[in-house]
């Protein structure tokens, strides 16, 4: 029997849905847990608009999706979200592969993160670790670098406890699988951008 054949492609119709539902109902409690979350966040938002207004920066860092959502906060706040606003200091390290890959030859895959925070971070400025395991050595290696720097380091990781927090002064963690936590993480991106927003008075929405 194959997909071609019609009672096949019911049966495994009926299996892909199953698999479907199974996914998206794993995102409801993790959306619910950072619903809980919201006035860390809101704490968050309001250290990176005092540190990014008095002239600090945001380090971010992630591996794969997580990597991508790294990218995609750097770009909110050195771009623009929903409104007008002058462009304020982030950096995602894991964009310059120039950097990841020279670091990792000449280091090891667990400095990748580490030794450019030690050449970016200054004391103040805030290092926001993504990780759906919360136990990427790499990024365990690079809250210690900024914790050594005296930067404040943040994350936002899968179940605790887990390496990543506990070397971070503050974490967000989720209950749920890999793939529902770092889904997530994209809503965390944009609360996030949201409040920074609203704190920094931002102008009228302007349409993309």
């Amino acid at each position: 029997m194959t997909l071609h054949e019609p009672e096949t492609r019911s049966i495994a119709e009926e299996w892909a849905a199953h698999a479907v539902i199974h996914h998206v109902s794993g995102v409801g409690p993790v959306l619910v847990a950072l619903e809980h979350a919201a006035p860390r966040l809101a704490r968050w938002a309001m250290q990176l608009a005092e540190r990014l207004e008095a002239g600090g920066r945001l380090l971010i860092a992630g591996n794969g999706g997580s990597a991508a959502e790294a990218q995609h906060l750097s770009a909110e706040f050195v771009g623009r979200f929903r409104h007008e606003r002058r462009p304020y200091a982030a950096i995602a390290l894991n964009s310059d592969s120039s950097a990841v890959t020279a670091i990792g030859n000449d280091y090891g895959y667990e400095e990748v993160f580490a030794r450019q925070v030690r050449a970016h971070a200054r004391p103040g400025d805030i290092v926001l670790l993504l990780s759906t395991s919360g136990a990427s050595p790499n990024l365990v290696t690079a809250a210690r670098a900024a914790a050594e720097c005296r930067a404040v380091t943040w994350a936002i990781t899968g179940p605790a406890p887990n390496p990543l927090s506990i070397e971070c002064d503050d974490t967000i963690a989720l209950p749920g699988a890999a793939p529902n936590v770092q889904e997530a993480e994209l809503v965390a991106v944009h609360a996030l951008c949201v409040a920074f927003d609203a704190l920094v008075g931002a102008e009228e929405e302007v349409e993309r």
